[in-house]
């Protein structure tokens, strides 16, 4: 796996089958397309969805999406839009994906395909929405893969439960992802807090962060999520975020994500090191801006100064006024001119 601070996850879902609707191709294709987008935006992963329609949901489940942007009535019906690969098409996807770059990865909704994505994903990754499914974790932890869990919708005494249900498991390599299961998430209610809560509570683990609120003009709540301390950010990837469909309206296009790229790496430049030094960069003004102990008056060898014969000035060659003390009542070796910056060697 690459090891990108923060590794970035392109969230396709099912994005992909909108696209291939919408420009006459066949799914396999469009989700290529999407891989491509994915690597050329700086992504770390592309992540997908492995589900049916009849072992995710019953089949009169409401809807708890915006149905103004898609108006499907019950989750049964949308999913069964958009869960027609299987493992042949998973494999595929997976050996593209590495042939761009990028790490693979899918999330199981079922024990059937948390069984075949083994020999694929890079990690596996559970969806909040099984964050209370601890058999299902369970099973997915036992694999001997990284885990990648979203903990929307959860209280903590929820995610606790998961994560030790995952350790139990004999996972060792777990990332927590504070998400709001909420499509879109409104800023108002992204709590981004959340991660630092996170951090200090699972410090034995990674901590990063699912994003579903709609993109910014400058990707700031990736930045913020990455400054609080999300060491990975999954967000719902598309290649045009103006399609109708399920998640377009909150995903992120390639622009979006190269924006956010950009905005981590300038992070990264700012945040520099906690040391507290001297830079290189500082040392001329360092000296120049700095002052010293310079002569207020003309002075001739032998004479006493005094306090009234000094003043702190510009630049710091000379004497520091730390040492005003030691230098008030020495006598100067020879004469001097008033603004006559002192060095040792004068007293």
């Amino acid at each position: 796996m690459r090891t990108t601070i923060p590794y970035l996850i392109a969230e396709m879902g099912v994005n992909f089958y909108d696209t291939a609707k919408v420009e006459g191709i066949s799914p396999i294709d469009a989700a290529k397309r999407y891989i491509d987008g994915a690597a050329e935006a700086g992504c770390d992963c592309a992540k997908f969805q492995s589900y049916k329609a009849e072992t995710i949901v019953s089949k009169n489940s409401p809807a708890y999406w915006d149905i103004t942007k898609e108006p499907t009535k019950t989750q049964y019906e949308l999913f069964q839009k958009h869960d027609s690969f299987n493992e042949v098409e998973f494999a595929e996807l997976c050996e593209y994906t590495h042939f761009k770059g990028m790490d693979f990865t899918a999330t199981p909704f079922d024990y059937a395909s948390a069984d075949y994505l083994e020999r694929y994903v890079d990690f596996y990754k559970i969806s909040s929405s099984d964050a209370s499914n601890l058999p299902f974790i369970e099973h997915v932890g036992s694999k001997g893969k990284p885990v990648v869990l979203s903990v929307g919708a959860s209280w903590l005494s929820e995610v606790d439960e998961a994560v030790r249900t995952l350790e139990r498991s004999g996972c060792t390599d777990i990332t927590i992802l504070h998400c709001v299961l909420s499509y879109p998430t409104e800023p108002a209610n992204a709590n981004l807090r959340v991660i630092e809560t996170l951090v200090q509570d699972f410090p034995r683990h990674t901590v990063g962060y699912s994003d579903h609120v709609a993109p910014d003009s400058a990707m700031q709540v990736l930045s913020a999520a990455y400054l609080l301390g999300a060491q990975v950010i999954e967000k719902h990837f598309t290649l045009d975020k103006g399609l109708s469909g399920n998640d377009h309206y909150h995903s992120g296009d390639i622009a979006d994500f190269k924006h956010a790229v950009e905005n981590f790496r300038l992070i990264d430049r700012v945040l520099g090191s906690a040391e507290k030094v001297v830079l290189p960069c500082e040392e001329v003004p360092r000296r120049e801006a700095r002052r010293s102990l310079v002569l207020t008056r003309d002075m001739y060898a032998g004479e006493v100064i005094g306090v009234d014969d000094l003043m702190p000035k510009r630049p710091g060659t000379g004497i520091a006024p730390s040492f005003a003390d030691v230098i008030i009542g020495r006598a100067v070796k020879m004469d001097l001119a008033e603004d006559t910056v002192l060095t040792w060697s004068m007293v």
